[in-house]
């Protein structure tokens, strides 16, 4: 009996050894995997690895800058129109109008240039006014072909319109100041429609006529003379 109590106390003892080895290894791999949950706290992140990091390409916001208005991305311009420029190869803007286009002279219409018209114009007129003297009319001259680009000295262009001006006859009336310098102003217009003016209408109504007429463009030289 004894020998059998014996056997079965050591067998006892032996399961004791072995569930205490289990419970130790348990708490042993217990305590090392809560070691290694924590082995960051508190300290500066490591930079990823390269299979961990994800790649943001930016927009290019420089792709369209600089570009030039109008060349494409959808953009429309409207750009505006040349400017329109009136001259003459006899005198310069606000220079001295020579004798031979003056009433002491050959009293001859000066030679006129201009660029700049636009497209729709469907009538070029020039307009002259002593403006030193409220406006006295010098020349109208309309009708002109848009394609025309100037008067020669002297020669109305063929197909051109001239009305009477202030002094009673048609055409071209040289500078005549009685006294001082007077400004003339030559002014070219680009009418969008036709001024409808006629051969030989008084000078006053056909110079406002052709100055409130609908234009797209104008342009001015100014010319002096003086008496004596």
């Amino acid at each position: 009996m004894w020998g059998d109590a014996g056997t079965r106390a050591g067998a006892s003892n032996a399961r004791r050894r072995r569930l205490v080895a289990v419970l130790t290894l348990t708490v042993v791999v217990a305590a090392g995997l809560a070691g290694c949950g924590n082995q960051n706290e508190g300290r500066k992140l490591d930079k990823p690895s390269p299979n961990q990091t994800t790649t943001t390409t930016a927009t290019d916001q420089s792709t369209n800058q600089g570009a030039a208005v109008g060349t494409g991305n959808g953009v429309t311009v409207t750009t505006k129109p040349a400017a329109m420029t009136l001259a003459s190869s006899a005198f310069a803007d606000n220079a001295t109008i020579p004798k031979d286009f003056t009433c002491r002279g050959g009293d001859k219409s000066p030679p006129l240039q201009w660029t700049g018209v636009p497209a729709g114009t469907k009538e070029i007129a020039v307009v002259v006014r002593d403006v030193s003297i409220g406006g006295f009319v010098h020349w109208v001259i309309t009708g002109m072909d848009p394609t025309l680009g100037g008067i020669a000295e002297g020669t109305p262009p063929s197909g051109s319109v001239q009305a009477n001006n202030a002094i009673g006859r048609p055409g071209y009336a040289g500078p005549c100041p009685p006294s001082g310098t007077h400004h003339y102003e030559f002014r070219v217009y680009a009418l969008s429609q036709p001024s409808g003016v006629t051969a030989g209408q008084a000078n006053a109504r056909t110079a406002t006529k052709v100055e409130q007429a609908p234009r797209l463009n104008t342009a001015l030289l100014t010319g002096l003379a003086s008496a004596g």
